[in-house]
């Protein structure tokens, strides 16, 4: 199942850095980035989040909440949100449920094995719970500005 432009954004209620589950319902009224990241600490996604962080007022300030996503657990989350000053939350999906929901599983090869894995991948939701924009296959340099302009844009 493949997401496009203009579809729901699928739902979603799991563990998060607040201390909490977060769900979808809780953001109904703002916009959303979704940035799904392969794991954390590594350098690219390292990357990704402190561009991330940097834009983190612009986001704000045109009622842009960003949440990273990928499968690692809530004590690396909160590890690698403190080490890097995130002032984000990131949600842990270990069995992959928002990571299928939104098709960011693919199959990745490293070191000549293939092994399924998260495709870089950012979504922006607004404030009705729909997709605006995909980002696939993302490559982080200039990611983030990209993706700040689009909101600005809404």
């Amino acid at each position: 199942m493949s997401l496009n432009i203009g579809d729901p954004a699928p739902t979603f209620n799991l563990p998060s850095t607040t201390g909490a589950d977060l769900s979808s319902q809780s953001l109904t009224g703002k916009r959303y980035v979704l940035f799904f990241y392969p794991k954390d600490n590594t350098p690219g996604c390292t990357t990704e989040s402190c561009d991330f962080t940097t834009a983190y007022g612009e986001f704000a300030d045109h009622n842009c909440e960003i949440l990273g996503v990928s499968k690692d657990s809530l004590k690396s989350h909160n590890n690698f949100k403190s080490k890097y000053n995130m002032p984000f939350e990131l949600i842990s999906d270990p069995d992959e449920t928002l990571c299928r929901a939104y098709d960011v599983i693919k199959m990745k090869s490293m070191y000549g094995k293939q092994f399924e894995g998260i495709e870089r991948s950012t979504f922006l939701v607004d404030e009705q719970g729909i997709i605006k924009e995909i980002w696939r296959k993302v490559k982080v340099k200039g990611h983030v500005d990209e993706v700040l302009q689009r909101v600005k844009a809404l």
